[in-house]
């Protein structure tokens, strides 16, 4: 391994903190220029530690990493982004520690994704900016399925290969995509998918993040699209994320508020 390889300087976000020895710190690290990695942090949990105030969820930072014999060391590191507005809002929070949640679940171990780094560092701007994040996270979902390789088809029956016509169909999580009413009444395990969930879902499949602001959705389209990503999610990843239930508790949380 030559030295440009043993030596790392990227933009990073911490995923997740595991504390190690007495006064050490594992991390797992998304960076720009080597993907998700662990890292260590020596004397992350002393009280004087400079790094470990850097160190923080949610939070857009600059690491400076040496390759040791057996895994990442973090020696420096700096903050670049605080996410004020994230952190300040407990709905904002939730959403951003979502997207953690996916990058954790779906990229690969050591292997720099650049696309899938630059759409988290978009969304995390895109949540901290807008009120209503219901399109900066399904962008993020979509986006995320396309980078690694597990995009539904939206457009075609996934088993007779038919057209999909203007009407309500059926989705499989485990064929990956829609299945127009004849196909999903055969016993597959499958969900129906209403009209207008399906339109709106292929709308933002197949368009740029600055033309989602042209569609109006209702709650119950919102909830149905909801529900189904999150099927196709946690089948992919086989097993059921955390998150969602959090963000659904800071919702009724909000609205009870509201009343």
């Amino acid at each position: 391994m030559s030295d440009t390889e043993r030596l790392v300087n990227s933009e990073a976000y911490v995923i997740t903190q595991t504390d190690y020895g007495e006064a050490d710190r594992f991390y797992t690290i998304f960076s720009r220029k080597s993907g998700k990695i662990k890292a260590l942090a020596h004397g992350a949990r002393k009280a004087k530690s400079r790094k470990a105030g850097h160190l923080q969820p949610l939070t857009l930072i600059h690491l400076m990493l040496a390759k040791g014999k057996t895994f990442w060391v973090i020696t420096q590191a700096d903050t670049l982004q605080t996410y004020s507005s994230i952190k300040n809002d407990l709905g904002k929070t939730a959403s951003a520690l979502y997207i953690f949640e996916l990058i954790n679940r779906f990229a690969p171990e050591s292997e720099p994704v650049h696309p899938l780094f630059q759409l988290a560092k978009d969304t995390m701007e895109r949540i901290e900016k807008e009120q209503d994040r219901f399109f900066a996270i399904k962008f993020f979902e979509f986006r995320l399925l396309k980078h690694t390789g597990y995009m539904p088809n939206l457009t075609t029956c996934v088993q007779c290969g038919e057209a999909i016509l203007p009407q309500d169909q059926y989705f499989s999580a485990e064929q990956g995509g829609i299945l127009c009413p004849r196909c999903g009444l055969r016993g597959y395990t499958v969900r129906k998918v209403s009209l207008p969930a399906l339109k709106y879902l292929r709308f933002i499949q197949r368009s740029s993040y600055s033309e989602l602001g042209k569609a109006k959705l209702s709650t119950e389209a919102k909830e149905e699209m909801e529900n189904l990503m999150l099927y196709y999610l946690t089948y992919i990843t086989e097993k059921a994320l955390n998150t969602p239930t959090f963000i659904h508790q800071v919702e009724r949380a909000e609205k009870e508020m509201e009343q």
